[in-house]
């Protein structure tokens, strides 16, 4: 079932189509790496205060969505 998302967004005039969060430029993908490397959630927060908790849990919840999608397997380098 696909999930609806009340913050993130896809516009083709904003940075180029990729996922953004409403009412910002700031990327989908950037707030993941971020997370990734090992910045907390709250330092994002203070980072970018236009940003709240739940925008960010909801751009986890993206991206497990689009690897539950995919249909081939993700190589993961050794």
């Amino acid at each position: 079932m696909e999930r609806r998302y009340k913050w993130i967004t896809v516009d083709p005039n904003v940075c180029h189509g990729k996922p953004v969060f409403k009412g910002t430029r700031i990327l989908v993908a950037d707030v993941l790496e971020m997370i990734a490397s090992g910045i907390s959630i709250d330092e994002i927060l203070e980072e970018y205060p236009q940003l709240n908790r739940e925008m960010i849990l909801e751009a986890i919840a993206l991206a497990a969505e689009l690897l539950r999608r995919e249909r081939r397997v993700v190589p993961i380098p050794a």
